[in-house]
């Protein structure tokens, strides 16, 4: 087989064809991962959904997506209360990137909580997942959210130790958890009554 020259037009020629190999192949391998990566999603969704409203039999009646982009929530209304999956607005967290299911009662109570992705220091910032449940030193279990600050900055829960900006950015998923279902016209509360 004779060896090809070294030009212009076949190292563009080599180079185009090594490109589309590559995109088929990982084009094909994305195509084969989709549905299974989308199914473990979904069953993780429901888990997070049942364990925030700490309950085994839960039906989601509705679903409701308030916002747009990043900063979008999705509400699942369900037959124990509402479980909302969200991030701290404007991605503040110390990793980038902080996203949560909360499990709120009609009259705006924590009820449990589950962190989704996180990017958070190992050691410190990931500690978010005990921190504040119900044993953790954080605990916001059965507070009403919406206005839920660290301790730093004048509010009543204690921030992890060391990562009081990822404690900033959690607790303002929490906050935004709140503000979503309060705009769904699926709570007994309104906002302005909010404590």
């Amino acid at each position: 087989m004779k060896k090809l020259e070294s030009t212009w037009y076949n190292m563009v020629v080599v180079l185009t064809l090594i490109a589309v190999c590559a995109g088929a192949a990982l084009a094909y391998v994305n195509h084969l991962t989709e549905g299974p990566i989308r199914e473990i999603a979904e069953a993780n969704e429901a888990a997070a959904i049942k364990a925030v409203l700490c309950a085994d039999d839960v039906t989601v009646t509705d679903t409701v997506v308030v916002g747009e982009g990043k900063d979008a929530a999705t509400v699942y209304i369900t037959d124990k209360g509402a479980a909302v999956k969200t991030g701290d607005p404007g991605n503040k967290s110390f990793g980038g990137g902080l996203s949560i299911m909360v499990g709120l009662d009609c009259e705006f109570h924590v009820l449990g909580y589950s962190i989704l992705t996180s990017n958070e220091t190992p050691g410190l910032g990931a500690k978010a997942g005990e921190w504040f449940q119900k044993n953790g030193k954080g605990n916001i279990i059965g507070k009403t959210a919406g206005r839920l600050t660290v301790s730093k900055d004048g509010g009543e829960v204690d921030a992890i130790t060391a990562s009081t900006i990822t404690s900033r950015a959690f607790l303002a998923a929490v906050n935004n958890a709140y503000v979503a279902y309060s705009s769904t016209k699926h709570n007994n509360r309104k906002e302005d009554s909010h404590e």
